[in-house]
Formats: C-alpha cells, structure tokens, sequence
C-alpha cells in the first residue's frame, strides 16, 4: 500500500504539490490523472525518495523510502525510460538491478520474457527503439512488488499498450499495489479502476472511475431527422434542454442532454416527427477530466483558424493532380 498524507513541495515561489492526501490500495490498479504541471511526476518523485517534500510524507507498506532495506523488492518504478546506461545490455542493466538488492538473478530472466525482451537481452539498450527501451523500464519496474508508473505506455504499438493494460491489471488481481499515470484518457478509463486526480497541486478527486464519469460528465442523446426544426419546438414545449449541432459528415443534428433515447424516441413519436437517427453517446473518461480540470490546464494552446478553413478547402486540379 502507498499512502500519502498532506504531501507538499515548494519550490522558491512555485508551490508544485499541495497538500495532498490519498491511498494506492492493493488489489487496484490506481490512475493518477491532471494536467501537464499538475505535480504527478514531482509526487511520484517523493513517493520514492528522489525528492524530499516541504511538508507532509509519503509510506510505502507503512514506512519511508528510505527505510526500506531492499527497496527494489519492494517498490518496482518506472520514471524515465532513457535512465539506462547505452553501453549496458538489457540484462546486464537488469541484473545490475537486481543485485545490488538482492534480488535473485533468475528474476531478470522472467521479467525479460515477460515485457518481450528475452531475443534482444545481450544487445546495447542505447540501440534500442522508443518502444523497446519502455519494455526495458517496465521490466525494471517488474522487479518490485509494488509499481508505481508513469507514462508507461509512451511509444508502445497498439499491442504493446493493450499488453501493459493485459499485465496491470493481472498484477492487481493478484493484490499488488499499482499506481499508474498517464495522459491517454481512454486507456485509462480500460485499466484504472479507481483514480485519484489532482490539478495545480491539489487534489480535485479520489474515487472509482465509474463514479468519476458518472458524477462529471453526462450522456447525450443524439437526434438527425429532416424535421429538425419541428422537432425543436417541441422540446421547447417540453422544456427539455438541447443544443444544436452537427455530425462528423456535417448533418443537422439536436444534442438532448439528462434524457434517455426511450423518452426522446417516444416524444418523437407523440409529435409524429420521423427520426433518422436516435443514438446516445455516452459519458467518458475524457469529457469528465476536462469538466473538472479544464481551469487547471497550465498552457492552453489555439487552433488557427486558416488551418481549420484550409483543411475544408477542395483541392485544386494542381493539387489533386500531385
């Protein structure tokens, strides 16, 4: 278990964590979710010793880092792939690892099967693809117990991030402790079952992540029919919330929030306006995160508006010609 009780970190002005407190429980695969400079490297950072907090602490199985005795048996992480030595094999990297804890030398050869290195073992890891070096660091990580990972899917095929998704979670299911941050909302929402979300340092939620969909974001029903006008009005009569809109191929459409297709389908039907589409979208992972930490964002960027007209734009024959 991790536990993390008012942790804090000021750096001269910049106060980067905030007070947090929270639980990795075992059992779960735990997301760690904000905004690019919301303070989850730095608290990882600190969860692990690398930096000392300005308030608060952080427990790993009920003690400090730094006393543990064999801290690699014990917590397996992954913070920066690149931090192997280029002129190391993978398994001389990986042994290195393992015995400067104690950690048998046979483990190095599972770990290496595991993430699909065992072809590439005796190669230099600084010849290593993106992709391949991220398999070396989580083999690193595999060696603890407890693994605590961020970005770990950063540069992995589709294959290689449905494998680490296959991995936490079996890992979890066997009652370790998984503590795992990344930026792709979507893989997520497959892996995590619970989340714990900060932004600007502070924490903004701790639950499951059914209950935090759930709760910051809603469904959509979604309405096309060449009636729409028709059909607005008659909402408006119902006083049932909509907004205009259009699909991906650039259609007419109605987005009807707080209500089901069934009752949407079935004033439709009592207004004798025909339907062409009837679908809902539903709430994910993506659109709650951005409802709640859409405020914390530290950079936000435009999209120009030539690229987007440009982009609509037919080509011309010199163009289509090429």
């Amino acid at each position: 278990m991790i536990e993390v009780e008012g942790l804090t970190k000021q750096y001269k002005s910049v106060r980067a964590v905030d007070d947090l407190t929270f639980k990795v429980e075992p059992g779960i695969v735990t997301g760690f979710l904000g905004p690019n400079g919301a303070g989850k490297s730095t608290t990882m950072r600190m969860i692990l010793g690398l930096d000392e907090p300005t308030m608060g602490q952080s427990l790993v199985n009920g003690q400090h880092y730094s006393e543990l005795k064999h801290p690699l048996r014990v917590v397996g992480a992954l913070l920066d792939a690149k931090a192997v030595h280029p002129n190391r094999s993978a398994a001389n990297h990986l042994k290195w690892m393992a015995q400067s804890n104690g950690i048998s030398t046979s483990r190095v050869d599972e770990v290496l099967d595991l993430v699909g290195l065992s072809d590439v073992a005796g190669k230099k890891a600084g010849g290593f693809s993106l992709g391949m070096g991220q398999r070396l660091g989580l083999a690193g990580a595999l060696l603890g117990e407890i693994l605590i990972l961020d970005e770990p899917v950063n540069g992995l095929d589709p294959e290689g991030i449905r494998w680490v998704r296959s991995l936490v979670r079996a890992l979890a299911a066997e009652g370790r402790t998984v503590l795992i941050s990344s930026h792709l909302l979507s893989e997520m929402s497959l892996t995590a079952d619970h989340l714990v979300v900060i932004g600007r340092g502070k924490l903004v939620a701790n639950q499951s992540t059914y209950d935090f969909v759930k709760e910051h974001s809603q469904s959509s029903v979604i309405v096309r029919s060449e009636y729409l006008k028709e059909f607005a009005g008659a909402l408006r009569e119902e006083a049932v919330d909509f907004q205009e809109a259009a699909d991906e191929e650039g259609r007419p459409t109605l987005v009807i929030k707080n209500r089901t297709t069934d009752s949407v389908g079935q004033l439709a039907y009592s207004t004798g306006v025909p339907l062409n589409e009837l679908s809902l979208k539903r709430a994910s992972l993506e659109d709650a995160f951005m409802q709640l930490t859409g405020d914390s964002v530290q950079y936000h960027g435009n999209t120009p508006l030539v690229i987007a007209e440009q982009s609509t734009q037919e080509p011309t024959n010199q163009e289509a010609q090429k």
